[in-house]
């Protein structure tokens, strides 16, 4: 009897402790389905911020009140670049569109570029002008504005510069190289063909076709004339014009004064808080998104692959 007790006890005992081990890992896969759950809940959250940072959806100005709004030019201006119409037109629109934008400093640190991208962005300020015509805006120049960026300071109500400010160099250049006599010393042949007598212009392996550099400097001459009105109807009387003015040369900001190419010493700070007197500058420089950048480098390897980039690059404003 006692024999039979014990059997039974031990056979309770067995079946208690399976049926322990079974909820226990029971609740062990509940627990760990409940932290994937959220693991991946997590994630989840994670590439999605990383999206909507990815799409530019975030970016609030943090502009509350009235406010003097800044456009960063800085770097070279091309398409695709640092600098370009795009961004810069964006840029301008947003700071307009609001209501709180006060006035407006473009501040210039370039050497110059494209001089379709500046005429672009010279257009799109004249043309906001004509629109808002109770919004000003100020280019004030920090280490230099040539060229290009000169194209682009035209066209604002005053410029602002430092004493050491580089300002000027308005022309217009295409360089390159020659490896003609290269080629010759080292036995290199060219062989080139092409569809359209005129289509090999400037080739670097060729020689020099003396119709080819005729018309690349008539072109050259049509858009420094372009250039030269621009920075006319932009400074007006205040241009004191000299033969050296639209030579390429470049000035420091105080001799720019001089030479009616620039207004005033001054800031960004200082204009903000003395001329528009709005103390708080909020920055509206377009910032490129993910996707942005990866359409723009696809852009730019396509043009390399078609052959026009590295030709464009070298027609430049500085």
């Amino acid at each position: 009897m006692a024999e039979q007790d014990n059997l039974q006890n031990s056979q309770q005992w067995q079946q208690q402790t399976i049926e322990k081990l079974a909820l226990s890992g029971l609740k062990e896969q509940q627990t760990a389905r409940r932290w994937g759950t959220f693991f991946k809940f997590l994630t989840f959250a994670y590439l999605f911020l990383l999206l909507i940072l990815a799409l530019g959806w975030v970016g609030s100005k943090g502009a509350t009140g009235p406010h003097t709004a800044l456009i960063e030019i800085a770097g070279v201006i091309e398409p695709g670049g640092e600098v370009n119409a795009d961004s810069v037109i964006s840029s301008l629109q947003e700071a307009y569109d609001n209501v709180n934008t006060k006035g407006i400093i473009l501040r210039f640190n370039t050497p110059g570029g494209s001089p379709v991208q500046s005429g672009i962005i010279n257009d799109e300020i004249v043309r906001q002008k004509k629109l808002h015509p109770k919004i000003p805006v100020y280019g004030v120049v920090e280490d230099i504005c040539a060229s290009g960026g000169y194209y682009i300071a035209a066209a604002t109500d005053k410029i602002y510069v430092d004493k050491g400010s580089i300002v000027g160099s308005i022309g217009v250049l295409m360089d390159g190289y020659g490896f003609t006599e290269v080629m010759k010393k080292v036995g290199v042949e060219r062989r080139l063909l092409t569809a359209g007598e005129n289509k090999a212009m400037l080739d670097p392996f060729s020689e020099v076709n003396p119709k080819h550099q005729a018309l690349a400097q008539t072109m050259l001459n049509e858009i420094h004339e372009q250039f030269k009105t621009v920075v006319r109807n932009g400074r007006g009387a205040r241009l004191k014009e000299t033969p050296e003015t639209f030579s390429g040369l470049f000035w420091s900001g105080e001799q720019s004064i001089k030479l009616g190419l620039a207004d005033a010493l001054g800031s960004a700070d200082y204009v903000a808080r003395e001329v528009i007197k709005q103390e708080e500058i909020v920055d509206y420089t377009y910032q490129d998104t993910v996707l942005d950048r990866f359409a723009k480098r696809l852009g730019a390897s396509m043009a390399k692959a078609i052959g026009i980039d590295a030709a464009m690059k070298n027609l430049q404003l500085r």
